[in-house]
């Protein structure tokens, strides 16, 4: 490996030892960073807007922080003089966001969202926005407006969605961390399908605000990374309570990186019988089954717990998101006022919530109760639910059915349904990189947690990734 391919495959805590030492500089990391971009993001496409200029000048600003050792800035962030990248659904003040959608392709905003102001605070460089499904509607990374983003591990599969461009920055070396948002398993999807680790935490537990909203009640706003330990780092910078936003917790936010060195103890883990183990690609169900082996060799108890309800949510879920997704876009006077500027696919899933009626909006609510009091009553069992992330390796970009263990399924609704649970109960919940199918594909594991408790979750996939380090494993040298 090069050493150009060293620093951009380098995790946020070795970058921030190299900075602290003076090994090199955030101008020439910058400068790394933006050179391959411009050599590998033609076809990826995994940027939407390229921030030069502010890149470098943050650039600058952090290593005059640098060379003033009595800086108690540079004491209290790791990330500062990171270069990262933001989905473009996230506001950036000065900075165009357009949420993948034509209707937006030149807003600007005036205000930075939440999550993105405290990581700027921290000394992050912004690198650009991502690219995304349109209006993070979807789960492929297919954009009628600004085309597809490619899978760097084969360019001919979806990356998935609708996070898909900061998993594919983050899988390829084009910047080293990211914050997305998750809303049917759109942060998830993404880093099972790119092999990278990906975070969804508690409704609440991070700001939505600056956040394009797609189904507010199933909106989250989370960090991408290559490492469990840069998870961490971004999630103790984006969380905690937020004025802007009444949704936020004023729950604790706890030191999730130092919770990473605690002793590591004996786990229980909770495989469902229910929907995530049934129907598997082969491949997936293999590289899945050898890391729950792994971590009970390794001195987790793993036992079979039932969540009744995990079926008939995937439909309640629906007709919640849908119902809320038509409300958010009719309210701010694009739908179906503008009907004409919205992707075909995106503007007839959006149609389709003028036809849930409420009866069916407020029996979907019922079910959101009845699967949370299931969930919540494994984890009086159980540290955490284990299951692969996705059903499947990463399919063709353009393919709408795959086969699953033998029967034909549709690729929205078999993504969605192994991430979309986590959404609807607003638990939180990371995938992981647990192997590669024989032609290369990575293949992802999630972990599903009590709310509020990140730290077991992070403590779990910690304990699993320092043994097999499948994220040093790199898409583009």
């Amino acid at each position: 490996m090069t050493d150009e391919n060293k620093l951009a495959y380098a995790t946020i805590e070795e970058l921030a030892a190299l900075l602290a030492k003076r090994k090199i500089s955030p101008v020439e990391l910058t400068k790394l960073f933006l050179r391959r971009i411009e050599r590998h993001n033609p076809a990826l496409n995994a940027l939407l807007t390229i921030t030069s200029e502010q890149a470098l000048a943050s650039a600058r600003l952090a290593e005059k922080l640098f060379l003033h050792p009595r800086s108690s800035r540079r004491e209290q962030t790791p990330l500062l003089g990171i270069p990262v990248t933001i989905k473009d659904n996230i506001w950036t003040r000065g900075i165009r966001s357009t949420s993948g959608s034509k209707i937006l392709r030149d807003f600007v905003p005036s205000q930075d969202a939440t999550a993105f102001r405290k990581i700027a605070r921290a000394g992050a460089i912004l690198l650009g926005k991502t690219n995304l499904n349109e209006f993070a509607y979807g789960i492929t990374g297919s954009n009628a407006h600004y085309g597809a983003v490619h899978n760097p591990w084969a360019l001919d599969r979806i990356s998935g969605g609708s996070s898909s461009g900061s998993a594919v920055a983050i899988a390829s070396g084009l910047c080293v961390a990211s914050v997305g948002t998750d809303t049917g398993g759109s942060i998830r999807v993404p880093s099972g399908f790119c092999g990278i680790t990906g975070l969804k935490p508690t409704f609440g537990r991070v700001s939505v605000f600056g956040v394009q909203p797609l189904s507010p009640s199933l909106d989250h706003v989370g960090p991408l990374a290559r490492s469990v330990l840069d998870i961490a780092i971004l999630l103790q910078v984006i969380a905690g309570r937020d004025a802007l936003d009444p949704t936020s917790s004023k729950n604790l936010v706890e030191d999730f990186r130092a919770g990473l060195k605690k002793p590591v103890r004996k786990f229980l883990l909770g495989r469902p019988r229910e929907h995530y183990w049934e129907k598997l690609d082969p491949e997936v169900r293999r590289a899945a089954d050898a890391a729950v082996r792994d971590m009970e060799k390794r001195g987790a108890v793993v036992r079979e717990v039932s969540i009744p309800h995990l079926k008939e949510s995937l439909g309640a879920a629906t007709d919640v998101s849908t119902a809320e997704i038509y409300h958010v876009h009719e309210s701010a006077g694009y739908f179906p006022a503008r009907a004409a500027d919205y992707g075909e696919s995106v503007r007839n899933r959006i149609a389709a919530g003028a036809d849930v009626p409420a009866h069916r909006f407020l029996a979907g609510l019922d079910v959101r109760k009845r699967l949370l009091a299931e969930f919540d009553a494994a984890f009086e069992e159980v540290d955490a639910i284990v299951a692969p992330t996705l059903p499947v390796p990463a399919p063709h970009i353009g393919a709408e059915v795959i086969q699953i263990d033998g029967e034909q399924a549709g690729v929205r609704p078999a993504v969605v349904g192994h991430a979309r649970p986590a959404n609807f109960t607003g638990l939180p919940a990371i995938s992981i990189p647990c192997g590669f199918t024989d032609a290369g594909l990575p293949i992802g594991l999630q972990l599903i947690g009590r709310a509020f408790d990140e730290a077991t979750l992070l403590r779990i996939a910690y304990s699993y990734e320092r043994e097999h380090e499948w994220n040093k494993r790199h898409a583009i040298q």
